[in-house]
């Protein structure tokens, strides 16, 4: 082994092993993991005083391409097409409502402090996504992940979700051709509706298939190849057609779980998801320079003012209007209302890698996500306090 391959075995131990520590230090202080990964990014990454712990800060980069696929990949899994039909006109009215005018508020708020176009833009499009990982994991700790009565804000996540992968392949397509205008908007928009219709009338009469075919080889190692291939075929073809491989990664996802070995899918990536995932936030972190914070303080506390203000009122008076109980309404205003999370990020980095967005937007969005991720678990306890209350039972709801 040469003296360079030397040096990339010890990168790779370095992120792993100080990722490992962190995580162990968040979740005996309670706190989100995904936080303790980006912190151990800052810490290894070239921005930290006094030098960078390790000697590729290019293969950071890499590595977080691969951590989005993975991260896509594994988030589309969760969407047939059949659960995607049946998340229903309310969540969908609902989810088109908050996200586009959170993604609005966030633009004027940008252009208000002076950002550049593209900064606000993909600052904006950042804050308007709620984590679904972390509303997921929060409702699953209090018991009410399967519960009828969550079924709406779940419904509104899938949505925005699916709203976000698009917006981003239409913000970097349009950004590429540097021309922002309304026949520019609507030749990306109509680019990545075509190519997500395509791959949603032609993939399950092909690709699904297929896949069940190769599971029933009942080889795991070849199972595992023939979906990963699919992956990053599809992230590779998006990315070729100027779209986000986010949108091809997301779809092909949602591909293995039109299939009948969804669950065997499931189950052979849960530890590459894991494993990729933190790495992703690690190389984020790493990516971040932390130092540009401090001269944005306040835009970051109006963003995130913004974001939580106009996600709250927009969510309850959509729902209202989609003739939802009040109570309700105001449970899946206050749970949505937390933006950022893993998709908020890669966004962020979908601006960095065209060169759309200035260096500071990276960190920036990942200050606002750490505090999101933050009080996230707190705004949705909240919000489900009276229906806990209300259930016989029911256990006591623990810290984060």
């Amino acid at each position: 082994m040469n003296f360079a391959e030397v040096e990339f075995v010890e990168d790779l131990a370095i992120i792993l092993l100080i990722a490992l520590g962190m995580a162990l230090l968040f979740r005996w202080i309670r706190q989100p993991i995904m936080i303790g990964y980006i912190v151990a990014g800052m810490i290894i990454g070239p921005y930290t005083p006094p030098f960078s712990l390790i000697h590729y800060p290019q293969f950071l980069n890499a590595l977080a391409e691969m951590g989005i696929v993975f991260l896509l990949f594994a988030v589309g899994l969760e969407y047939p097409i059949a659960r995607l039909r049946a998340v229903g006109s309310k969540a969908l009215v609902i989810a088109l409502s908050e996200s586009l005018a959170t993604f609005t508020a966030g633009f004027l708020v940008g252009e208000a402090w002076g950002f550049p176009v593209w900064d606000a833009l993909f600052i904006g499009l950042a804050i308007s996504v709620t984590s679904t990982v972390i509303v997921s994991s929060v409702l699953q700790e209090i018991g009410l992940l399967r519960s009828p009565e969550t079924t709406l804000v779940l419904g509104v996540t899938v949505i925005e979700d699916i709203v976000t992968v698009t917006l981003l392949g239409v913000l970097q397509s349009t950004a590429q051709s540097g021309h922002l205008s309304i026949v520019g908007i609507g030749i990306a928009l109509g680019l990545v509706v075509l190519f997500i219709g395509a791959v949603l009338s032609l993939g399950p009469r092909t690709i699904s298939p297929l896949i069940d075919r190769v599971n029933a080889t009942r080889i795991r190692e070849v199972f595992l190849l023939a979906i990963l291939g699919i992956a990053f075929a599809f992230s590779l073809l998006s990315s070729l057609i100027g779209i986000s491989v986010a949108t091809g990664a997301f779809l092909a996802g949602v591909l293995v779980a039109e299939s009948n070995s969804q669950a065997v899918a499931h189950e052979v990536m849960a530890p590459l998801k894991e494993l990729f995932g933190a790495i992703f936030f690690v190389s984020m972190g790493a990516l971040m320079n932390v130092a540009l914070l401090p001269i944005y303080l306040l835009p970051i506390l109006a963003f995130l003012a913004t974001a939580v203000g106009v996600k709250v009122v927009a969510t309850y008076v959509a729902a209202r209007r989609e003739r939802v109980a009040p109570a309700e309404s105001r449970r899946t205003a206050i749970t949505l209302s937390a933006s950022g999370g893993e998709l908020a990020l890669v966004v962020a980095k979908g601006g960095a890698d065209i060169g759309a967005t200035n260096p500071f937007v990276l960190p920036f969005i990942g200050a606002l996500t750490v505090v999101t991720t933050v009080i996230a678990p707190y705004l949705i306890r909240f919000a489900w306090k009276p229906v806990l209350s209300a259930s016989p039972g029911s256990e006591p709801v623990r810290a984060a």
